[in-house]
């Protein structure tokens, strides 16, 4: 089966040495309060509602770059894992990613909407945050898995 929106297979190595480092780097990111990493640079801001300070727009403003550079690295990573080819790319393959992208979606918007009932304050907003990768890891978690276990069935 021709699969045309899929990166090549060499995409994926690159994509899980993108995804792992950054991943856990902005897990310490979340979990510390503190910067740890600074990289300040002047960068162009549609909207910047900061805290004690005057809402700005279509302005350059100064901020640490860190954050947007792990969320970029690891949402490029995760793209570039979840959606190369295989080596051996056939139909079943196709089906288990498919199956795997619905699970995936589910189960995200599930833990959406219960954090929407049962989770309130700052706590939210990094729910939010960590949501913006939870598809992507849910979906090569099982689709993983599911490769996994096919292979060790057929061994």
């Amino acid at each position: 089966m021709k699969t045309r929106f899929l990166f090549p297979y060499r995409f994926k190595i690159i994509g899980w040495i993108l995804l792992v480092p950054s991943f856990i780097l902005g897990l310490l990111l979340i979990l510390s309060d503190q910067d740890i990493f600074n990289l300040e640079a002047t960068v162009f801001a549609l909207y910047d509602s900061g805290i004690f300070e005057p809402v700005k727009a279509f302005s350059p403003i100064r901020n640490n770059i860190v954050d947007e550079l792990i969320a970029i690295t690891a949402i490029v990573g995760g793209l570039l894992a979840a959606f190369s080819r295989e080596k051996d790319e056939d139909e079943y393959i196709s089906q288990i990613r498919l199956e795997s992208l619905l699970w995936a979606t589910y189960i995200n918007y599930g833990f959406l909407i219960f954090s929407i009932v049962f989770i309130y304050g700052i706590a939210f907003y990094q729910v939010l945050l960590l949501n913006m990768l939870t598809v992507l890891l849910i979906f090569l978690i099982r689709f993983n898995f599911i490769l996994y276990r096919t292979s060790k069935a057929y061994a």
